[in-house]
């Protein structure tokens, strides 16, 4: 689910400013999966595009390149429909997994980040 490499790397990269930025990534992840889903109610491939443009770079940003993957091939799946007048129903899958897969993504990334989740060694019993 997540490239732990790729994520410690952007952890490094951006210090102080990682839980500010992966608060951002829930943030607008929320509305941008919201948004694919209704734009997909809506029969609307225009707006499909840019909140699944805004997943694919903010989950890779923090190597989650399942979650980035399937919001890629939304975004492109969208793209390729407007440049042919028609509206892409066969992505009604790609749809129904996004939001259960972005959840679990983000559990991952936030139970990494709360140093209050992190999980220490069990007792042996008896000691």
């Amino acid at each position: 689910m997540v490239d732990w490499k790729v994520h410690a790397r952007t952890r490094t990269q951006l210090g102080p400013a990682f839980v500010r930025i992966l608060g951002y990534l829930r943030e607008d992840g929320d509305k941008s999966v919201e948004r694919i889903e209704d734009a997909m109610h809506r029969k609307d491939a225009t707006g499909l595009v840019l909140p699944a443009h805004t997943v694919k770079t903010e989950a890779r940003q923090f190597g989650a390149e399942p979650l980035g993957a399937l919001a890629e091939e939304i975004e492109f799946a969208a793209r390729r429909a407007i440049e042919g007048h028609y509206f892409p129903d066969d992505l009604v899958p790609q749809v129904a997994r996004l939001r259960p897969l972005y959840a679990r993504t983000i559990e991952l990334l936030e139970r990494d980040a709360n140093p209050l989740c992190q999980r220490t060694p069990a007792r042996a019993a008896g000691a």
